[in-house]
């Protein structure tokens, strides 16, 4: 009995010492460095491999043109981020430091780095997007001397240089005793659209730092009203453990009439509130967020994998913003942040299932803007709503006017739409159909009428249009465009069945007579004259999954045949996850997995895993490709489907490298399904 319980007890050690590697991702110094990003749906803080550098601060929603002549981009924020320390007048940097290692905690979306400076101490900090605090960053700083040592630490606002006007100011607020001194810089976006103001301080988490004889001595340089720093100096004894904190809020009047006074709030809010009730909020929140997860057992690579892309989806997002995701999240400025049809189609599926708070932020996004679509369609000569291929915070047609997409790439308005139906068919959520749902779904179903033409055959056609294949512009009865507007016409009319409204008969005309066009064996043709190119990514494919329009076996096959080879390796990452959900849902998991592996294993980046597009490209944190990948595991391998009556798992499979998979806080219900062989 005794060596049973010693075994039991190791075994229950090796699981569970195996679940915490399946949280945390680290790294040594490394030559190639693509860093991870610590966000909470609001801003995106990108760490450098440097000590106390900060490569950006991007605000999500925030906009301003990005030149006289050009469309809108989203905020490269003031970097609060970014601080200096030395020792005994030596900077650190990356020359006088060893022992460099970087950790990304995704259970509390923590970023740790620590490092040794010479043979005088010991150096670590944490960066937090705190997500209860959604406008700031903080950053947790331990110190622990080696020998005796004189500290100095420079905090910093780095405004860039696109900005204009920038005021640069300290200040020490004062309520009775109580003293707050204040960091700031406000200044006008690049082109003067938006106001930002951002404050910081130092936070001593070892005595009551709002009394000015308790804390170190503060000096404030302004270096120019670009570079604004403060400063403070400490006689540190050996082995005395010096722990203290910088904190930083960014707002801007896309958000608040007043962006300079809320931002030294929220600073406030940090300095007085104790760092174990700040942080443990933060957390906490984060563990709600993972009662949805993935747990692979039996190879750790795809657990890590797998868990950073749905980190990022959670990172990228918040249930209580009605705000979307662009296709890089809050990692870069790429793509403008502006939000694509990747949201509906790649990214909200995902968290439809494991995060329904999320879902109806993102489907809500589009319903705050239904207006603009509407006024579209009008502009353009159809009826109903026409969404715009890439959307800022106006929802108008953000995409550059040199790109054909953003004339001409319309299946974007049905993607909305079966979104809106698919967030119903979860949720069950009637108010909201009623009050948000139907009423964008009975739009989009009459822009589909009016943009469908009627052929000689009584058939109809969608012309001029440019597929989810962007390689082939201007062309008529597009495979996938054609099964989305299929799919959302017959989705207007259960919405509207279900709300008790009745149905405009032309939508199931048009509905039942749209043409899917086909080569003379029966492969399904991209369009009416495509001749075997070379494809952008998946578009016929996608008329299996997601949209089910192909249901027989027959078809799938020879389609996926048929494209698989035509698909280019320059195209992005999530072209083959459509290619592997088929396969798996036919019952191949051997396709199926080595499609998993090829939809983001080649944009991986060193040394975190970040995705980048392609697997060329260098941008992280391509989140329309985890999007991709997590479709493969939960709706390929996890057979899982949304259908009329919900959630339903049907088929799932396992591939022989996983022992198991378990998929966790699935549906309102919050239900778990397992797959095993």
């Amino acid at each position: 009995m005794k060596n049973f319980l010693v075994i039991f007890l190791t075994l229950i050690g090796c699981t569970l010492h195996a679940q915490e590697e399946g949280w945390t991702i680290s790294t040594g110094k490394v030559d190639r460095y693509t860093g991870i990003v610590t966000a909470n749906g609001r801003i995106g803080i990108l760490p450098e491999d440097k000590p106390f550098e900060t490569r950006s601060v991007i605000l999500n929603n925030v906009y301003d043109k990005e030149s006289p002549l050009g469309v809108s981009k989203i905020l490269l924020g003031m970097n609060f981020a970014n601080l200096e320390m030395a020792i005994d007048g030596e900077r650190i940097t990356e020359d006088n430091s060893s022992d460099f290692h970087q950790v990304l905690d995704m259970k509390t979306a923590a970023f740790t780095t620590s490092f040794t400076f010479r043979d005088k101490a010991k150096v670590s900090y944490t960066i937090y997007a705190l997500r209860n605090v959604q406008y700031t960053g903080y950053v947790d700083i331990k110190v622990i001397p080696t020998k005796l040592l004189k500290l100095q630490v420079t905090g910093k606002i780095n405004t860039p240089e696109e900005y204009q006007d920038p005021v640069s100011t300290f200040r020490v607020l004062r309520d009775l005793e109580t003293t707050m001194p204040i960091l700031q810089t406000v200044a006008k976006s690049r082109l003067g659209r938006h106001t930002v103001g951002t404050s910081a301080t130092f936070i001593w988490h070892a005595i009551n730092s709002t009394r000015e004889h308790q804390r170190p001595h503060l000096t404030h340089e302004k270096v120019s009203d670009y570079d604004n720093r403060l400063s403070f100096e400490k006689e540190l004894k050996k082995d005395e453990i010096y722990e203290f904190a910088w904190t930083g809020a960014e707002c801007t009047t896309q958000d608040f009439e007043d962006p300079q006074t809320e931002s030294e709030r929220f600073v406030i809010f940090n300095l007085l509130t104790p760092r174990e009730d700040l942080l443990d909020q933060h957390k906490k929140l984060w563990a709600d967020l993972w009662q949805g997860d993935i747990v692979i057992e039996g190879n750790i690579q795809d657990q890590l994998d797998v868990r950073l892309g749905l980190y990022h989806l959670y990172a990228f997002s918040r249930g209580d913003s009605d705000l979307s995701i662009a296709p890089m999240g809050l990692s870069s400025q790429n793509y403008n942040g502006h939000i694509f049809w990747d949201t509906e189609l790649w990214m909200f599926p995902p968290l439809l299932l494991l995060n329904q708070d999320i879902a109806r932020s993102l489907v809500n996004y589009r319903s705050d803007r239904l207006g603009k679509a509407k006024e579209k369609a009008i502009n353009f000569g159809y009826k109903g709503a026409m969404f715009p291929w890439e959307s800022d915070d106006t929802g108008e047609e953000s995409t550059p006017a040199w790109a054909l997409t953003g004339t001409f790439e319309h299946h974007i308005t049905a993607d909305v739409a079966i979104a809106f139906w698919n967030y119903y068919r979860v949720t069950k959520n009637k108010a909201w159909l009623i009050a948000r749902g139907y009423p964008l779904m009975k739009e989009v179903a009459d822009y589909w009428v009016s943009r469908s033409v009627k052929n000689q055959d009584d058939s109809y056609s969608i012309k001029n249009v440019v597929g989810a294949n962007e390689f082939a512009p201007n062309v008529d009865d597009n495979a996938f465009t054609n099964g989305s507007a299929i799919t959302a016409l017959e989705f207007a009319i259960e919405a509207a069945q279900t709300v008790g409204e009745t149905p405009d008969p032309t939508w199931q005309e048009v509905a039942s007579k749209i043409k899917i066009h086909k080569f003379p064996d029966g492969t399904t043709k991209e369009h009416s004259t495509y001749e075997g190119d070379i494809i952008k990514q998946a578009d016929v494919n996608l008329l299996s999954y997601p949209l089910h329009v192909i249901a027989d076996e027959e078809t799938i096959i020879k389609d996926l045949k048929y494209y698989e080879p035509k698909l280019s390796p320059e195209g992005p990452a999530m072209g083959q996850s459509v290619f592997a959900v088929l396969y798996a849902r036919l019952g191949d998991a051997k396709e199926g997995y080595r499609l998993f592996k090829r939809s983001y294993e080649p944009n991986k980046r060193p040394p975190f895993g970040a995705l980048s597009e392609t697997a060329t490209g260098e941008y992280p944190y391509f989140a329309t490709g985890a999007g991709g990948m997590l479709q493969v595991v939960l709706f390929g391998f996890g057979g899982l489907d949304i259908t009329d009556q919900g959630i339903v798992q049907q088929n799932p499979i396992l591939p022989k490298e996983w022992e198991s998979l378990t998929i966790k806080g699935v549906g309102p219900e919050n239900k778990t399904y397992w797959v095993t062989h």
